[in-house]
């Protein structure tokens, strides 16, 4: 493990040291205000967020302590580039200047403490093998995901999709059964798996089964994985303290709460769910990376659904009694630690003189032929450093006859009177010149202050505007800024043109954002489709390509522009127009086809319907019995 720190300056690694001791009385601090919010609050929402928030709290602290200890030990930093002349003077006198971080500090305090050392090892390892877990957990539920989960019933597929919508949730989720576990879980960040296990389908009745399911969908609509996943990168790296740990399970928890609220709020009896995580107590197979229905004390959760929670009002006084008294205790720590940090980093520091300079005075029994060499040594490095380059924007500007004129009246001359100080610096800053306002002037435009500054953020030069205005000569600032934004080029805006002679700025934008290139108008005329410029928005919006118009046209089909987004909308495939067919439907039009897809009437839908012996149905009739609900 030294290895690891050898590339590592002494002064990071004993900072690193220090601000890893200073988390122990923070996180005890955090977690005792957090220990005292809660306990005054009723809502399991309010509990939630508090918890959240004191992590984020837990996560940001280390790293505004080890910036500031950081600037603390390092002095050169604060000294900025006004003591550079002063370090080039005293280079050759009875001192040296240190050139970074790198030179040794005088005296046996220069030393790296070997306690902070072993901290910081022993903090990297807990790290590694934390992650190592997290690696494995991960791969496990890979390995589920691909080997151990199949696709549910077509039944019970359509009554998730039927909660999902009373839920008013419109992601795309799959629901699969596994047999490897006991209680529903989420799986996935991005593409969520709702999954299903065997052994719960069976064992628990309609009503906790769509319980449960709405537990889960509730844990997708609030975006708990993305949580989870910040839960799991604090305790990886503050994994040493007690407090991090007990506020990350207050967020399991709380968040199981939540859940338990809005499946109670959809399905209406709590008792009811409250049996079914009874009966699931005993199956605890998900891993930790998921989260399962039956995760947090269950003996809690089910006291507070039913409300037997009357000993809660004595368990917050003592709570908060208890939290005060941690939160004293971490600042009495926190004082001592501030006070022993500052002298350790105080005397490892190199000394700063008054011009600002850092320099290092050598012992007096140093031979002035070591003090020459390494001034010697230091000298090409002072005489080396780069002179900051001026800003040709910034230069004072000259008047016909010759006179310096500032950059105010600059402005001025050239039609822009400032009189707002913030202004007139962004203006500067951005590097806003005479020159550059007259040539816009030139052009026609007459841009304020703030469009200015706009237009010069986003790189529009006078020659962007000549050639955009080509195309539209009334091409306000607005729009030229929003074409530039996107990454609108003239040869863009050429290609377009050519399909579309009245093309405006806002249709020519809306088709950049969603990403419609030449090629793709191209390619859909070829077909022998002509959508103007908002049908071949959507068009691109709903991901409908040429590819899916051929093979939908192969099935004998002619959809037009509105058909081919409402087919693509509603989830009309070449492969159920075909499978149609085959079932006997072969004469649907498209608005039909995106009828029957609506109303759920499927291939397997009309197979089950003939095995009951009931042949040579209407699509109308196949609509109604799947209204209602006979099959």
């Amino acid at each position: 493990m030294s290895n690891f720190v050898s590339w590592i300056s002494p002064e990071v690694l004993r900072t690193l040291g220090w601000t890893l001791l200073h988390f122990l009385w923070q996180g005890a601090g955090l977690a005792a205000i957090f220990a005292v919010a809660a306990a005054v609050c009723r809502s399991a929402a309010v509990r939630y967020a508090l918890a959240v928030s004191t992590l984020v709290l837990m996560m940001t602290s280390p790293v505004v302590t080890f910036t500031r200890l950081h600037a603390q030990a390092n002095p050169a930093v604060r000294a900025g580039a006004g003591g550079a002349s002063a370090w080039a003077e005293t280079s050759t006198q009875n001192a040296t200047a240190l050139p970074g971080s790198h030179a040794p500090a005088a005296g046996p305090r220069s030393e790296q403490p070997m306690a902070l050392l072993w901290i910081v090892e022993a903090w990297f390892l807990g790290v590694l093998l934390l992650s190592l877990r997290t690696a494995g957990g991960l791969l496990l539920i890979e390995r589920m995901r691909r080997k151990e989960i199949q696709a549910v019933r077509a039944e019970l597929y359509a009554k998730c999709l039927a909660l999902q919508r009373r839920m008013r949730l419109d992601r795309v989720i799959r629901y699969c059964e596994c047999h490897r576990l006991d209680a529903p879980a989420v799986l996935g960040w991005f593409r969520p798996v709702v999954l299903l296990p065997v052994r719960a389908l069976t064992g628990l009745s309609e009503g906790q089964i769509e319980a449960v399911i709405a537990h889960e969908l509730a844990h997708i609509r609030r975006l708990d994985c993305y949580v989870n996943l910040f839960q799991i990168a604090t305790e990886t790296l503050l994994f040493y303290h007690p407090a991090v740990w007990w506020v990350s399970q207050r967020v399991r928890a709380e968040r199981e709460h939540c859940c338990d609220d809005e499946a109670i709020a959809i399905c209406g009896d709590a008792v009811n769910y409250a049996r079914a995580l009874t009966l699931m107590e005993e199956w605890r197979t998900a891993p930790a990376l998921m989260m399962a229905v039956n995760r947090s004390p269950l003996a809690e959760r089910v006291v507070r659904l039913l409300g037997w929670n009357g000993a809660a009002g004595t368990m917050r006084v003592a709570g908060v009694a208890g939290s005060l008294v941690c939160l004293a205790g971490a600042l009495v720590a926190g004082n001592a630690f501030l006070g022993v940090a500052h002298a350790a980093l105080g005397d490892a520091s190199p000394k700063q003189e008054e011009g600002g300079s850092v320099i290092v005075v050598r012992p007096e029994s140093a031979s002035g032929k070591e003090r020459a060499a390494q001034a010697a040594r230091l000298a090409p490095a002072v005489q080396s450093a780069p002179k900051p380059q001026p800003n040709p924007a910034s230069e004072p500007q000259t008047t016909n006859d010759g006179r310096k004129q500032s950059y105010m009246d600059a402005m001025a001359a050239a039609g822009i009177k400032i009189t707002d100080v913030d202004e007139l610096i962004s203006l500067k800053v951005q590097g806003v010149t005479p020159e550059y306002i007259r040539a816009i002037h030139d052009l026609g435009l007459q841009p304020n202050v703030d469009e200015l500054i706009g237009m010069k953020v986003q790189g529009i030069t006078p020659e962007y505007v000549r050639e955009m205005r080509k195309f539209d000569s009334n091409a306000s600032i607005d729009d030229l800024i929003g074409m530039k934004v996107q990454g609108i080029t003239p040869e863009y805006f050429l290609e377009a043109r050519k399909t579309y002679g009245n093309l405006s700025v806002e249709e020519l934008i809306g088709m950049k954002v969603q990403g419609i290139t030449p090629e793709y108008i191209r390619e859909f005329h070829d077909l022998g489709l002509q959508p103007s410029a908002d049908d071949l928005i959507g068009l691109k919006v709903q991901g409908v390509t040429p590819s899916y118009v051929k093979e939908l046209r192969a099935t004998g089909l002619k959809p037009s522009t509105d058909d081919l987004i409402g087919m693509k909308v509603q989830g009309v495939t070449p492969e159920y127009v075909k499978a149609m067919q085959a079932a006997g439907f072969k004469d649907l039009d498209c608005d039909e086809l995106i009828g029957a897809k609506v109303q759920g009437v499927t291939p397997e839908f009309i197979e089950k319907v003939r095995k009951h012996g009931f042949q040579n149905l209407t699509l109308d009739k196949l609509i109604s019995l799947k209204q209602a609900d006979i099959f």
